[in-house]
């Protein structure tokens, strides 16, 4: 994400209602990240249809950016996302320990969304600091057992479902390109290890959303 993939989105979200757009610049383009990008991102927050800053974080996986520069792109879009009064996306890949600390040094007061979420070894401190946990289409694989557990424990109002399309198509379209549409497979998964009817967790997913992002 960037400067320009923001405008498109704010663009795609102004032709429909129930669209919104989160803005921001991704730790994988941390590298490009200057006080310009500050400036845009201060400016266009303002907008009402923008309702969240992110995806941003941490992504040791990929080293595309050093993580001097993720945690300094990072940390300045907590800065933003404060100033502007906007929740938090997060991205997080292979830098827990590093993506809690920043969260912990600077994101207090700040409603935290762990997008496609995946840090099972830390739900007690996921649920302790009162951030929601967004579940992509890898719940609904087979061998995430502990992903499903996680995903049981997490508070009610603290639960979310996305697609992260084009990628983590969910189980049975696994290995084809995401859309949109397939989150219906998540929400069912995460249904079933809560122990609640679909169209319960459908209504319980969208006030979630709806409250995190002040639609």
């Amino acid at each position: 994400m960037g400067l320009q993939s923001s405008l498109r989105t704010i663009d795609f979200a102004e032709q429909y209602d129930g669209v919104w757009a989160a803005i921001g610049v991704h730790p994988n383009h941390a590298h490009t990240w200057t006080d310009e990008d500050a400036g845009w991102i201060a400016e266009l927050a303002r907008h009402p249809k923008v309702v969240a800053i992110g995806e941003c974080g941490m992504d040791f996986y990929r080293d595309a950016a050093t993580p001097d520069e993720q945690e300094r792109a990072f940390r300045a879009q907590i800065t933003l996302a404060r100033e502007a009064g906007l929740p938090l996306v997060i991205h997080t890949r292979d830098a827990t320990d590093a993506t809690l600390e920043i969260l912990r040094e600077d994101a207090a007061g700040l409603e935290v969304i762990l997008h496609c979420f995946s840090l099972v070894e830390q739900v007690d401190a996921v649920i302790a600091a009162g951030w929601y946990a967004s579940f992509a289409g890898p719940l609904t694989y087979k061998p995430n057992d502990a992903l499903r557990a996680a995903a049981a424990r997490m508070p009610a109002t603290r639960i979310l479902v996305e697609t992260d399309s084009p990628y983590l198509a969910p189980a049975p379209r696994r290995g084809k390109p995401n859309q949109p549409a397939y989150v219906a497979h998540t929400l069912a998964t995460l249904a079933e290890v809560r122990g609640i009817d679909t169209h319960e967790c459908d209504e319980l997913t969208t006030a979630n959303a709806a409250r995190v992002f002040a639609w």
